[in-house]
């Protein structure tokens, strides 16, 4: 392998992408970011900013007894751009980190343009030159010429699996007389708009939803789902009560109406700072834009809705990472290339994100002939590369932080987030002081 040499390469200004980018310019790096839009676009974007959220505008939680809480603060700790953006665009949605996303990808985009150290062309990298330093962060929506040269690379097929995208609803259009402000389990909080149902009118959603016409995905693929991420209608067909136990379930809401539990309900969730528009929580689907309001005027809040965004169908890419990845994210069969972001088999918006540091790190410790290697798989950012990196017989499958993935730990039910949010957090401040002592930089 030769050494490469020049300014590093990243492909795709998505989440992933400008972390890595930025990881890397800080520490005096130059960086060539390739961002294909908006000269050509994707199925799920709508505008040319970088780090667009495309699908739900909301990272999830940040309680530090979480595993997405012990994730952020590994994050923050390594200088997140994402969750700096994010918490200076950020909206009320109780426990969860939910942003204003045409804000946040405005503040991200003004924090990596005006950086000294990056380039930006808005062009598409149609190829991988094996002897540059690459970070290949195109996301889920990878397209058909990166996809292919990924492919080349590795010797193995592409996989995928099939996104949803939840409705967004005009403010103006809900029916508050069928609404109420509340959080669960939260009585002070107020940032979610409910939307009850009663058992009859849930038993006639629920028939009118398995019976609505879909979108099509390609006929010679098959529609696999993202486990955590079902279309609703998916979701329905697996039993008359199963959205009462997902995405609507009604737990720790009480109708100020009846001081009653609904039968069901559907939380909105506001998706930006003006409040004039709604995200319809958990409420990713396939159907087509007539029966989605058709159907989703059956709830009663929503008969009158009016949409600023119906929910839309995707391919996400990813590549079997544990046949194709080292523990420093670049490739086996081609060591000056690195993958980071959901092309490599993790979910979510932070998990993405994360993964583009650990790229930055890994390519910056190479660049100054240093060792190095991820946290340890008792942190959040050590459990998930050593899942999309750890040799599996069972077939790859993309996953979100969870604690499943998290090294075990035998400790006691009651206290056993508590003992898992602390012994993360004392082997990644051990991992990073290392770390940051082999780069020759502070910890």
């Amino acid at each position: 392998m030769k050494k490469a040499v020049g300014e590093v390469i990243v492909a795709g200004g998505g989440l992933a992408g400008v972390e890595a980018a930025l990881t890397l310019a800080r520490h005096g790096v130059p960086v060539t970011i390739y961002e294909m839009r908006p000269a050509k676009t994707t199925p799920a974007h709508t505008t040319d900013l970088l780090a667009e959220l495309v699908c739900s505008n909301s990272l999830k939680g940040t309680d530090p007894l979480t595993a997405h809480g012990i994730l952020k603060r590994e994050m923050e700790a390594l200088g997140s751009v994402v969750l700096s953006a994010a918490s200076r665009c950020r909206i009320p949605a109780g426990k969860a980190l939910a942003v204003d996303r045409t804000a946040f990808a405005e503040a991200v985009t003004e924090t990596v343009s005006r950086h000294p150290n990056i380039t930006i062309r808005r062009e598409e990298l149609t190829s991988i030159d094996p002897d540059r330093l690459t970070i290949v962060a195109t996301g889920p929506l990878t397209s058909d010429a990166m996809a292919g040269c990924i492919a080349s690379l590795t010797g193995t097929p592409r996989l995928h699996f099939y996104d949803a995208i939840s409705p967004v609803v005009d403010a103006q259009s809900i029916d508050m007389e069928h609404a109420f402000f509340a959080s669960r389990w939260d009585a002070p909080s107020m940032d979610y708009l409910n939307c009850p149902l009663d058992e009859t009118t849930y038993r006639a959603f629920v028939s009118e939803l398995l019976k609505a016409d879909r979108a099509k995905a390609h006929l010679f693929e098959d529609a696999r789902y993202f486990e955590a991420c079902l279309p609703v209608e998916v979701l329905a067909g697996r039993g008359a009560d199963a959205l009462r136990f997902g995405p609507m379930r009604p737990v720790g809401l009480l109708d100020p109406r009846t001081g009653r539990r609904p039968f069901a309900v559907v939380q909105l969730r506001r998706e930006n700072l003006a409040g004039d528009a709604y995200t319809m929580v958990g409420f990713q689907t396939r159907l087509t834009y007539p029966e989605q309001k058709r159907v989703i005027s059956l709830i009663p809040a929503l008969r009158h809705a009016e949409f600023f965004r119906f929910g839309s169908i995707h391919r996400n890419t990813y590549v079997d990472s544990p046949q194709v990845l080292n523990r420093d994210l670049s490739l086996k069969a081609a060591g000056n290339v690195y993958l980071a972001g959901q092309i490599t088999g993790v979910e979510g918006y932070v998990e993405s994100s994360a993964t583009g540091i650990v790229a930055g790190l890994s390519v910056l410790a190479r660049i100054k002939d240093a060792a190095f290697s991820p946290p340890g798989p008792e942190t959040a950012i050590g459990a998930l590369i050593a899942y999309i990196t750890s040799p599996t017989q069972a077939p790859f499958q993309p996953s979100n932080i969870n604690f499943g993935i998290m090294a075990a730990l035998d400790a006691p039910r009651k206290r056993r987030a508590e003992l898992l949010s602390s012994r993360a957090l004392s082997s990644f401040e051990r991992w990073m002081e290392n770390t940051m002592r082999a780069l020759g930089e502070r910890a």
